[in-house]
């Protein structure tokens, strides 16, 4: 069963990587983020993308590993 479990998680997550790799080549147009009155250099949105979902997938990632599971055994 957990083998089925890590084999869907893996299809989802390509799926998705292939979903913002597609995204992103369509998408060169590039774009600069504001903060109040801050303003970010100009980046192609498929970098800033990228970066997104990698950030996220790291701190996925990370997150059961500093929080820990004191069920586990």
């Amino acid at each position: 069963m957990r083998t089925i479990a890590n084999l869907l998680l893996a299809a989802l997550i390509t799926a998705w990587l292939v979903f913002v790799a597609t995204l992103s080549i369509q998408n060169i147009t590039p774009i600069s983020l504001k903060f109040f009155t801050f303003r970010s250099v100009e980046i192609p949105f498929g970098v800033l993308l990228t970066f997104a979902v990698g950030v996220g997938l790291g701190v996925g990632a990370l997150v059961p590993l500093l929080l820990g599971s004191s069920d586990r055994e």
